[in-house]
């Protein structure tokens, strides 16, 4: 089975196991995807053996878990050690909060770019994201708490786990089916927010706004379509670790579905935060 998303494409293993199960049809040697240099499968290219055991779901479940304690553990540090926000706080007492925001969402940014494309999954990596995550969620975070307070952080996670365990429910009992349209679709949606998001961050140096990232009209519907797109990732994420234990892809993928699984977490909890900061203000 092959996946449009990126970050599960570059699992060579996932692509060629399911390339010959009935309804994909098309093999290693003829899907563009798996087209490069050194692709295993091709003419002499040694094929790596797994040194582990299969993916499983507790695998995943033990991944995903780690990486979701480093990301609340590095935005819980972050908000302790950062300086506390008041009414007679000044623009130079909040320098250090702003630093771990802009620094930790940059490290974050770069390295999901390197975990999405590296065709041999890093554990060490992926736990460097988780960090770098943690530190730019726990400053945010404590923005949004200063600003508008009302427990709106804790409301935020508690209902980012609750759309996780809802997409969940939703795709085992309602046995949701991702054809190729649909992971094209989100893929190509996810991508074309991250743009638009990049550019009104150069906008922003312009003093030239859309208002995406505004409290008006225009950001409640850009943080509404991003949270919708949260929960496709999630459905996308369910597929990956579904079919890759079914084809017995080797267990280090499971970091990559840990990977994607904190991606997909992280981009629904900032949307909603956003979504409830701006009820909150109205």
């Amino acid at each position: 089975m092959q996946s449009n998303n990126p970050v599960f494409r570059r699992s060579e293993e996932f692509s060629s196991a399911g390339s010959t199960r009935q309804g994909y049809g098309q093999t290693g040697y003829t899907d563009p995807s798996t087209w490069g240099i050194g692709t295993p499968g091709q003419p002499g290219v040694q094929t790596p053996v797994a040194t582990t055991g299969p993916m499983t779901i507790d695998s995943v479940v033990q991944k995903t878990a780690i990486t979701l304690f480093l990301v609340f553990a590095a935005a819980a540090v972050t908000w302790l050690v950062t300086p506390e926000i008041s009414a007679t706080t000044t623009n130079a007492d909040i320098g250090p909060l702003i630093a771990a925001m802009v620094i930790g969402s940059l490290a974050a940014f770069g390295l999901s770019m390197v975990n999405s494309f590296k065709r041999v999954i890093s554990p060490g990596l992926v736990m460097a994201f988780a960090v770098a995550e943690g530190v730019a969620l726990g400053a945010l975070s404590k923005f949004f708490d200063a600003q508008f307070g009302g427990g709106i952080v804790t409301q935020a996670v508690i209902g980012t786990f609750a759309a996780f365990a809802g997409t969940l429910a939703a795709y085992k009992f309602f046995d949701i089916k991702v054809g190729n349209k649909f992971r094209t679709f989100v893929i190509a949606a996810v991508f074309g927010m991250v743009g638009l998001s990049l550019l009104e961050v150069v906008l922003g140096l312009f003093n030239s706004q859309l208002g995406l990232f505004g409290f008006g009209g225009v950001g409640l519907l850009f943080s509404i379509v991003g949270l919708v797109l949260g929960v496709f990732m999630l459905i996308l994420d369910f597929d990956f670790v579904e079919q890759g234990v079914a084809n017995g892809i080797p267990e280090r993928e499971s970091w990559r579905a840990a990977f994607g699984l904190t991606v997909s977490l992280v981009w629904i909890y900032t949307n909603l935060l956003r979504i409830l900061a701006i009820f909150s203000d109205n």
